[in-house]
């Protein structure tokens, strides 16, 4: 590997992940790298559903869009996006999106200086190309990111997780409470029920709503429903399944209003998400319901932050459908169970 020489990088490009919980993960990294280099200018690379997360981050200047779905569509696109790149002048690049892709961009864009790991079979894209060991497989992503910077000697700088409301989110979520008759002021909880990447990772429908509608009798508190463009349906059961209705925001707010929302909760409760990081991120109090996944690895980082989870022997299988059939991971865990934490919680 060749040495590093930090002066005299000036212009620098971070690839960011593709997901929103992996990109939140990535923002111990990002602010360390920030560290590393004071006086460079920084661009960071995103996906654009992803980009909110990093659209007020202090230790970034620029943000790009990689627009997969139309401008950078297809191998031509990839090309376009490199060119588009090279026009920038970077010094380096550091790969925290772990494809092959990723590397292969920045080498078409004549960067040259590409770390990243030598993961998808890619080290001889990169010019620093990190060992991804074992033990690094089973760290918490935030370390594994990390791994990235420490790993051609750079310094961490802590793990927590850096998150920053944009203050145009904060007016529209206090808006979007507004219309539903709800003060800023009222008890708001906010419930997850989906989670991409299967339905392993969901907690049953009903189980949410009879959960919902013990902690409105009990508490009085507003619920928020929480979830992507492809959640409506499951936000529309939910709701109906329930005595007290909730206000349904599946499939009705971005990313960025989603985040506003999520900090003016007093309680989230998920399933293993993207959403679930977003909480944790700026340590609302929070249950995460783990099944199928590994807590160890993707739990959230925040300080108020509890898991609930079933170690039966088949968990976590990591699989996005239950191999079994009938989900005994999530059916072991009832409301009362996850009530009784809200208790403590609330």
């Amino acid at each position: 590997m060749k040495s590093l020489n930090l002066r005299s990088i000036k212009r620098l490009l971070i690839r960011s992940t593709n997901w929103i919980g992996d990109a939140v993960m990535t923002t111990p990294a990002v602010r360390a790298i920030r560290k590393n280099f004071p006086d460079a200018k920084i661009s960071l690379l995103t996906k654009p559903w992803v980009a909110p997360v990093f659209s007020d981050s202090p230790y970034v200047d620029n943000l790009l869009i990689y627009d997969e779905a139309e401008k950078h569509k297809g191998l031509s696109g990839k090309l376009r996006l490199a060119r588009e790149l090279k026009q920038y002048g970077f010094d380096a690049a550091i790969l925290l999106q772990n494809a092959f892709e990723a590397a292969l961009i920045t080498f078409f864009a004549g960067i040259p200086c590409r770390i990243g790991y030598n993961t998808d079979v890619r080290g001889f894209l990169l010019t620093h190309s990190v060992f991804c060991t074992p033990q690094i497989k089973k760290m918490h992503q935030t370390g594994y990111y990390l791994g990235i910077l420490q790993g051609i000697g750079l310094k961490a700088d802590g793990l927590g997780l850096d998150l920053v409301v944009n203050k145009k989110y904060q007016k529209r979520a206090v808006e979007i409470l507004e219309e539903h008759g709800i003060s800023r002021t009222n008890r708001l909880v906010g419930i997850n029920p989906s989670a991409t990447f299967g339905p392993a990772k969901q907690w049953f429908p009903e189980r949410y709503a009879a959960l919902s509608d013990k902690i409105h009798e009990v508490f009085g508190a507003d619920i928020l429903l929480f979830g992507g463009p492809g959640d409506r349906e499951l936000g529309r059961k939910i709701s109906k399944m329930m005595k007290y209705p909730p206000v349904d925001l599946s499939g009705k707010t971005d990313l960025g209003e989603a985040i506003a929302l999520i900090n003016m909760c007093n309680l989230f409760i998920t399933n293993d998400s993207g959403l679930m990081h977003v909480a944790a991120a700026f340590d609302i109090p929070l249950i995460a319901i783990f099944g199928s996944t590994n807590p160890v690895t993707t739990g959230p980082k925040g300080l108020n932050s509890r898991i609930v989870r079933i170690p039966v022997e088949c968990s976590p299988c990591l699989k996005p459908k239950c191999p079994k059939g009938h989900l005994e991971c999530m059916n072991e865990i009832d409301v009362d169970m996850v009530f009784d934490m809200a208790k403590e919680l609330l």
